[in-house]
């Protein structure tokens, strides 16, 4: 579990357009950058799917540190 500034810093990294949402493009490039994590954007959108919360097919901050906080 990582703490919450650490969850924040990497968040805002994700999040690249500054808008505080990290969508299914952002996640897809993150995952890129990370390493050899080489998925569609249809993968992406499935993963963001699982995390969010209410639907709106983009990660809050809050849906992103529920899922990292378990």
């Amino acid at each position: 579990m990582a703490d919450i500034e650490e969850a924040r810093t990497q968040f805002q990294r994700i999040d690249t357009d500054g808008d505080g949402f990290i969508t299914a493009a952002e996640f897809k490039t993150a995952l890129a950058q990370e390493g050899d994590w080489n998925v569609t954007e249809s993968v992406a959108e499935a993963i963001i799917k699982t995390r969010d919360l209410n639907g709106d097919k983009v990660l809050s901050f809050d849906e992103f540190w529920a899922y990292l906080s378990k």
